[in-house]
């Protein structure tokens, strides 16, 4: 085990209340990170594009091989005429809560650099980075930004006009929160913070020792 991975919560200043009852971070990280999570329960209302935009602006600043910036975001309003198009795509679990969304997107990533149209290795990393900065600062904004794989990833690509050189990596539920009673009795349960693998799984000095 790491030296300081029992490190009390109460070291993080910030923490909120229901972030530091599920989770106990074993060094002293900023507060932002920990109080991510991803709740489901969302109130319907709508958000302004002063409320929304900064989530795609702090995804325009991630990092990426070369500079290239290969994520992109596509996305749809629950009042456009573009929605029933994005929430159709969900599977009916996702369906269930996301209806409730203020907003849904797709994340898709170039495979290809717009410089020499060679293959990127890193493409899904970096767009990875781009996801997480957005979420990050919607965790800050208190909104809910839920990513979900439960999708149907060809009909994405056909319905949303995505070209070929360009692969669907995820689709995001972005709203104002909502109570959890207001969620399907069968996944009330999972409207909470849930805990990591502790650090020695998934840190390793030298060779890889994992499973």
């Amino acid at each position: 085990m790491h030296r300081g991975e029992k490190m009390s919560e109460k070291m993080i200043e910030g923490l909120t209340e229901e972030v530091g009852a599920h989770r106990k971070p074993g060094h002293e990280i900023h507060a932002l990170i920990v109080n991510r999570w991803s709740p489901r329960s969302m109130t319907g209302e709508i958000l302004e594009e002063k409320d929304f935009l900064p989530l795609f602006e702090a995804a325009r600043w991630a990092p990426s091989s070369y500079n290239s910036q290969p994520w992109r975001f596509l996305y749809a309003r629950r009042d456009s005429g573009d929605w029933a198009t994005f929430l159709d795509l969900l599977a009916e679990g996702n369906r269930a809560w996301a209806k409730e969304a203020s907003l849904l997107a797709a994340v898709i990533s170039r495979k290809t650099f717009e410089r020499n149209e060679k293959p990127s290795r890193t493409h899904l990393f970096d767009t990875g980075a781009a996801w997480e900065n957005l979420a990050l600062e919607g965790a800050r904004r208190g909104l809910v930004v839920h990513g979900m794989e439960g999708f149907d990833y060809d009909k994405a690509k056909t319905a949303l006009n995505i070209p070929e050189h360009y692969e669907v990596c995820a689709m995001i539920a972005i709203g104002k929160r909502g109570k959890k009673e207001a969620l399907p009795e069968k996944i009330q349960a999972l409207e909470q913070p849930n805990d990591r693998k502790p650090l020695n799984e998934i840190a390793f000095e030298g060779k890889f020792r994992g499973k």
